[in-house]
């Protein structure tokens, strides 16, 4: 088999004439007229009427079972990611996109340069598509949804406006999130070697977590996850085991940075949370707290005494921790504090994740257990009853780092670098990307999209155009190389 016929083509020429149609910019802009007070009236009118169909609310665990979604990382990511190259590398080489003006929120009603600016950015990356009566000028409901599918994108709070968080991201130069996609693409690489068909993956600068069946997502559900000085680590390993109700034995980092603090500050704290000192073990002899010296270090305070809360609604870990092998003593677990889930910046734990809609997850992993349902589990958190669940089918985990990806469907997503780990100046100063360097696609990103359709009448199409672009040179040689192993 030759590239010319393998599905990885087919997906190339889609994805590819999918951007080109978004990049059709300079005759649409340039042929836009003038707006007419009777028009403004016209289109404000068609504002009220019209609905963009998009959910604006704060980002909420989903279930998507059934609604075919591709999730953050599968065995196609690679394939995807490679074409999500392949299409920004024609963008940085026609110039990039437009940077949106500050000075003003950009709202439905808004008008002006700085909105006709903002229609043709967003085009360009595909979030918006001009319907009939477009006027680049006014900013209206048919833009309010590009924007908040940019925002989705990008991880920002989809409330459709352009306040400053939201010119920041769209300002970030198209040569910077190339050079994203190029380096997220080894991550990839490595965090997909041996998926298994149902697994679960939590992609930490997106503070999600996503349960995959065949290829799918079956839940979506945020997450909270570590803090810049308290990173969560990158794990592979296994699901292995369940606690409800468990206790919380605080880690010695938290007693040192955390618990000491606050006990020198409020002397009733541990009372308040329920917090017992133990001497020896975390079950050893009870230590009442009010004979311990807390004037002395921390380091020295949390080698000789063991911090443990009791089950119950003030415990740290809620009603279920979620465990799985690994050397950095973290895992998975439920939170009496919720309302951080409906922030769009969600770093907040000291390297551990909390997953919003617990039960749910819960419930997916204990699937096909005999006697293990929703109201078994309801009925055994309310218990408030220590209890063990070892998991007779062990679940595969993946805890990623990825800040730039791209799925089947022909999205492409990027997350902050909350960690540096990128070592990319979003400013646009940052190291140049492959394309900039090579002048046009590398080895391997040129021979995933090469040599799609057989030669024949030239097309002056757009799409044409942008085939022959990306493709070009490469049609002749790809061929030569034989079959894709």
């Amino acid at each position: 088999m030759t590239l010319h016929d393998t599905p990885a083509a087919g997906r190339v020429r889609r994805f590819i004439r999918v951007g080109a149609r978004a990049l059709v910019l300079g005759a649409a802009v340039a042929a836009i007229s003038a707006v007419t007070p009777a028009r403004a009236e016209r289109m404000d009118q068609n504002l009220v009427n019209w609905d963009t169909g998009y959910d604006p609310s704060p980002r909420q665990t989903q279930v998507l079972a059934g609604e075919f979604v591709r999730p953050m990382l599968d065995t196609r990511s690679e394939d995807a990611l490679l074409q999500a190259i392949a299409y920004y590398q024609i963008i940085v080489r026609r110039g990039g996109w437009p940077a949106i003006p500050g000075g003003r929120t950009l709202v439905v009603g808004s008008r002006g340069d700085p909105v006709v600016l903002l229609s043709q950015r967003l085009m360009i990356t595909g979030d918006f598509t001009p319907g009939d009566g477009f006027d680049a000028t006014v900013f209206d409901a048919r833009l309010q949804e590009a924007v908040q599918k940019f925002q989705a994108r990008n991880g920002l709070l989809a409330h459709g406006k352009v306040d400053e968080r939201t010119r920041l991201t769209l300002n970030v130069p198209a040569s910077v999130r190339l050079r994203m996609l190029e380096l997220n693409l080894a991550r990839v690489r490595e965090y997909t070697e041996g998926l298994a068909s149902r697994y679960v993956v939590v992609n930490v600068p997106a503070a999600e977590l996503e349960t995959v069946v065949d290829g799918y997502v079956h839940s979506r559900h945020v997450t909270i996850v570590g803090k810049v000085d308290r990173p969560t680590p990158i794990v592979s390993s296994r699901i292995t085991q369940l606690n409800f109700n468990p206790y919380w034995h605080a880690p010695r980092s938290i007693v040192e940075k955390d618990i000491v603090p606050m006990v020198r500050q409020n002397s009733s704290y541990l009372d308040q949370i329920s917090l017992r000192v133990f001497e020896g073990s975390y079950y050893g002899t009870e230590v009442d707290p009010s004979t311990i010296n807390w004037d002395e270090e921390p380091e020295k305070l949390s080698k000789r005494y063991f911090f443990r809360q009791e089950p119950g609604e003030a415990n740290a870990m809620a009603s279920v921790r979620i465990n799985f092998p690994n050397e950095h003593n973290v895992y998975l677990h439920d939170t009496p504090t919720k309302s951080l889930f409906g922030q769009a910046f969600r770093y907040d734990s000291s390297g551990c994740i909390r997953v919003d809609e617990v039960k749910t997850f819960v419930d997916w992993l204990l699937a096909g257990q005999d006697g293990w349902n929703p109201q078994r589990i309801d009925a055994t958190e309310e218990s408030r009853e220590r209890s063990d669940v070892d998991l007779h089918n062990v679940i595969p985990l993946r805890i990623v780092y990825l800040t730039a990806w791209a799925t089947g469907d022909g999205e492409v997503h990027f997350r902050p670098d909350i960690y540096g780990r990128d070592q990319i100046d979003t400013s646009g100063s940052s190291q140049s990307s492959q394309v900039e360097r090579e002048g046009g696609p590398t080895g391997e990103t040129a021979q995933a999209v090469a040599a799609t359709e057989p030669a024949g009448a030239q097309d002056d199409s757009m799409g044409a155009l942008i085939e022959r672009e990306v493709l070009g040179s490469n049609r002749g040689s790809a061929a030569g190389n034989g079959d894709i192993r």
